[in-house]
């Protein structure tokens, strides 16, 4: 074998996992058609998000569907096109949005959610990125006094319940604290144990030089050749085919391109988003900045504010449409004080979901040697570290961190 493991897809779950690996002592080749950090880990808000104890769930309130419906709002886009690829999927996760299968997702994704900034902070140290990550938490404000009000006091019970640390703020405490907002917010919370990245892709590299500085071998390759020969499985990349006992597929959005035609029927689905930069025309935001009834994250990246939509349900090779960025942006723009674009073009990142708002991570149960970590919705960056090291303790046969049972692939049929 020329490797122990060999890992598909260099975005922060596939790199996090390779180091994780490395650790316990596996020979590990990392294979990806382009650069570390350059697809699904580039383009995010850059929150390791250690308060989102509850997933990101389907709406039931008439009023947000009603909106949803007009296909009006800056926080949903739907494609009609895409629609029947995605009946299925939204009727599934419409069902596992119940309050109770709620709960219980939020329950089995907890362990998870609050490791996540310790095992980043963990390869931060290692790797000497400690300049890209700033420890403040974030904000996640409102514009009517009466969602401010009410969400204050789910907040301070979430709070008390998961052990968080959370502050309201008025418009006057917060104006005092962004100087650079215009008025337009009733207030914000401030949730203070997560923390912020300033350029998620150069973190995604980092961590994929500190791999390669202990040995591990970074290769272009094309995960599509991916073959399974008698005990091996072998991989083409530029520098020849490589082969190893292990596999581990943590393609996120494009994982059905290999467990599809092996025949796992996983309902992994792709969630589009749009980012774009802009030249601050007053004081820089602290820390991003979530307006939540209209559904966009405003965040500092390295001297530009990045803007981050919502979600577009459009067919993953769909042309980019750019409608949600522009409808975000006509409202961010003199509450924050956006200047001109910065980018070409807006950037098209895709979040792979599952409709039960859980990973898939574990040993594919009708391969030999096949392992999967892939579908972590909204948070792959805020997990990677941590579910890269609860499936390299699986891997090794380790205690791991944390109950895998819920994330298991066999969990679909």
């Amino acid at each position: 074998m020329d490797f122990d493991v060999i890992v598909l897809g260099a975005g922060m779950v596939g790199v996090s996992s390779a180091l994780h690996l490395q650790d316990r002592g596996r020979r590990v080749a990392l294979v990806d058609r382009r650069g570390p950090g350059e697809e699904t880990s580039f383009g995010n808000a850059g929150l390791i998000e250690s308060s989102s104890v509850v997933p990101y769930a389907f709406p039931r309130h008439p009023a947000t569907l009603l909106r949803y419906l007009r296909n009006q709002s800056t926080d949903l886009y739907w494609d009609y096109k895409a629609l029947p690829t995605f009946a299925s999927w939204l009727a599934r996760f419409w069902w596992e949005s119940s309050p109770s299968r709620l709960e219980a997702a939020a329950r089995d994704m907890f362990p998870l959610i609050r490791r996540s900034v310790v095992e980043h902070d963990a390869l931060i140290a290692r790797a000497g990125l400690a300049s890209l990550v700033h420890h403040g938490g974030w904000l996640e404000a409102f514009r009517t006094e009466a969602e401010f009000e009410r969400q204050s006091e789910v907040a301070e019970a979430k709070a008390r319940t998961h052990g968080l640390r959370v502050t309201p703020l008025d418009a006057a405490a917060l104006q005092a604290r962004e100087c650079g907002l215009a008025p337009g917010f009733s207030g914000a919370l401030h949730w203070q144990d997560p923390a912020s990245v300033a350029n998620p892709g150069a973190l995604t590299k980092g961590y994929a030089r500190l791999f390669e500085e202990g040995g591990g071998q970074l290769l272009t390759g094309e995960a599509t050749t991916l073959r399974q020969q008698a005990d091996a499985w072998t991989v083409q990349t530029s520098q020849g085919m490589v082969s190893a006992r292990e596999v581990v597929v943590a393609l996120g959005p494009w994982s059905d391109k290999i467990f599809a035609p092996l025949g796992y029927r996983i309902p992994l689905r792709a969630k589009r988003g749009y980012h774009m930069h802009y030249e601050p025309t007053r004081a820089m935001l602290s820390v991003p900045l979530v307006d939540t009834e209209k559904g966009y994250v405003i965040a500092p990246m390295q001297g530009r504010l990045r803007l981050t939509t919502g979600v577009e349900i459009a067919r993953r090779e769909a042309a980019p449409t750019g409608i949600q960025l522009g409808r975000a942006e006509h409202i961010a723009r003199p509450i924050f004080g956006l200047g001109q674009r910065l980018d070409n073009a807006p950037w098209l990142g895709l979040r792979p979901c599952t409709p039960d708002m859980r990973p898939v991570i574990g040993a594919a149960p009708r391969h030999r040697g096949l392992w999967f970590s892939f579908g972590h919705n909204h948070h792959g960056l805020t997990l990677g570290p941590v579910s890269g090291r609860l499936l390299a303790e699986m891997m090794t046969g380790a205690t791991p961190v944390a109950d895998p049972y819920p994330f298991r692939p066999e969990r679909f049929r």
